[in-house]
């Protein structure tokens, strides 16, 4: 190890040490003066429908915390799978305590310095009514995108196992999606999962995007319309900017000339993309088969989401 690498070690040990020193004195901080999380930020939608665009621009501002990273361990280390006999990752208002939003606001506090913070995970939108109760003033962000490029980018995720599967390794089944050359469960268990563990990957596909979008738009009526964002994937392709600033101030998040040159220009940001972000890119794929014959399968959610 030459010099440079050495103390480029020992820099980055450092800031690893006092990072998690700080992370122990906001938490003391914390259980001194116990806070809830104050108008927590939500993310919720289909895997591969753009969550993860608005949650990472979303951590761009300044007035709120993020992890910058997406949390379904954490939040599966507070309700396992197990205990619900794996049968989905849905969570219910029953399922939240007084105690349990101290833990996740003392979390988040810990490891933000923020009181008010972004959250994004691939479950969190069959988890709606168990985060409203949680916190009660969450604001919601719900992306929507068009079935078809939603179902074409969840079947290519399917084939990315190690990206997406995970937390799937104990999953008490046998997966053989695809004639069997998907073997292990990817992006998350909606009830009814069982019944698609032999099923075509299209078919699996279509079930998780009705599954996640029909959960969301349920639980809509439930939360006070002015906690409740709703944006069109598309809109961020014709006007990222503008539509940014939509879900900005949607949020009461100021959206400074900072945030506005970065939103100009954050398509060109690869934030887990396959491939070139465009339109209907479906249509010229190798998946437009499989989609077309799958398409009447979520006509109905769809035609709720506004997509006819």
């Amino acid at each position: 190890m030459n010099l440079s690498a050495f103390f480029d070690k020992v820099t980055k040990t450092l800031a690893f040490h006092a990072r998690r020193q700080l992370r122990r004195l906001r938490e003391i901080r914390w259980i001194l003066s116990p806070r809830p999380a104050s108008r927590p930020i939500i993310v919720v939608g289909c895997s591969r429908a753009g969550t993860t665009l608005i949650y990472k621009t979303l951590s761009e501002s300044h007035q709120i915390g993020s992890l910058q990273r997406e949390t379904h361990d954490y939040w599966t280390d507070l309700h396992p799978l197990a205990d619900k006999h794996w049968d989905t990752h849905a969570l219910t208002a029953a399922d939240a305590s007084p105690a349990e939003r101290d833990a996740v606001s003392r979390y988040f506090y810990s490891w933000t310095g923020r009181h008010r913070w972004v959250d994004k995970n691939n479950q969190n939108g069959l988890c709606v009514p168990y985060l409203h109760a949680l916190f009660p003033d969450a604001v919601f962000v719900f992306i929507k995108r068009s079935p078809g490029d939603n179902l074409n980018s969840l079947i290519e995720g399917w084939r990315k196992p190690d990206e997406f599967a995970t937390w799937s390794k104990d999953l008490p089944a046998m997966v053989a999606v695809e004639d069997g050359q998907l073997k292990q469960w990817c992006f998350f268990l909606a009830e009814g999962w069982r019944q698609y563990v032999n099923a075509s990957v299209e078919d699996v596909a279509a079930f998780q995007y009705a599954a996640i979008n029909q959960a969301i738009l349920d639980s809509k009526a439930s939360v006070p319309a002015a906690q409740w964002v709703e944006v069109f994937y598309e809109d961020f392709l014709r006007d990222p900017a503008g539509t940014f600033r939509q879900v900005f101030e949607g949020c009461g998040l100021t959206f400074d000339a900072r945030l506005q040159a970065h939103c100009a220009e954050v398509l060109d940001i690869p934030y887990n993309a396959f491939s070139e972000i465009r339109l209907d890119k479906w249509k010229d794929g190798r998946n437009r088969e499989k989609i077309e014959r799958v398409l009447p399968h979520v006509a109905e959610v769809a035609a709720r989401m506004g997509y006819r």
